[in-house]
């Protein structure tokens, strides 16, 4: 079982576009076992920097200008970056890609890609891309587990429903898996590709039953 584990870094909540996008193959167990993916986009992070300069991280910038000229990251413009990762997952048999709130992940790809190609290509990934989601994965399994609905309790982790309920951001439950409750997410792409692997990881040694699947890429 081999899935691409992907985060994306956006500017724009509504109509998303990505400037940061790392993956790279996972096995069943969270572990790394491909090349990784860790792109800045060019059409987004340098044709646009008057949104650039309102993202919601824009602190970063700094650091982003300092990665790539140390060449940490690679600058490339976004069919490319498509065409990388689509050609390495049919290289390597993948059929199916994850992430944290995959909804928002694949909805940004799918607008990012809709946009710079005025509609031409619609979608990200190929047709019967199956899509994973480890925050739903994470509702299912943590959820019902009482230590972690003790520690979001004891910690603050609690959402502001009438009913209080547990939170499950990646940054949250990697806290709780980890036993650190110091660490703070990166929020880049590929650094939160590496947690996320992580949770992955720990949600599937619970060999308990759940859904992963959030649902099949559309034809393009």
């Amino acid at each position: 079982m081999k899935s691409m584990m992907l985060d994306c870094e956006t500017i724009g909540l509504e109509n998303p576009l990505v400037y940061d996008l790392g993956c790279y193959p996972i096995d069943g167990k969270g572990e790394q076992i491909g090349g990784s993916t860790n792109h800045v986009i060019y059409e987004t992070f340098y044709e646009r920097q008057d949104q650039m300069k309102s993202a919601y991280y824009a602190n970063k910038l700094p650091q982003y200008r300092d990665d790539i000229w140390d060449g940490v990251r690679e600058v490339m413009n976004f069919l490319e970056t498509r065409q990388r990762i689509v050609q390495q997952m049919k290289d390597e048999g993948i059929t199916t890609v994850c992430a944290h709130n995959a909804r928002f992940d694949i909805r940004a790809l799918n607008y990012t890609i809709s946009t710079l190609t005025n509609g031409r290509i619609k979608y990200f990934f190929p047709y019967g891309t199956e899509v994973w989601d480890t925050y739903k994965m994470a509702r299912q399994v943590l959820g019902k587990m009482p230590t972690y609905r003790k520690f979001c309790e004891e910690n603050g982790y609690m959402t502001k429903h009438k009913t209080p309920r547990p939170r499950y951001t990646a940054e949250i439950i990697y806290r709780f898996i980890t036993k650190d409750n110091d660490f703070i997410e990166a929020h880049t792409g590929l650094k939160d590709v590496e947690i996320e692997s992580q949770i992955f990881g720990y949600l599937m040694r619970q060999h308990k039953a759940c859904d992963r699947v959030l649902y099949h890429a559309p034809r393009a």
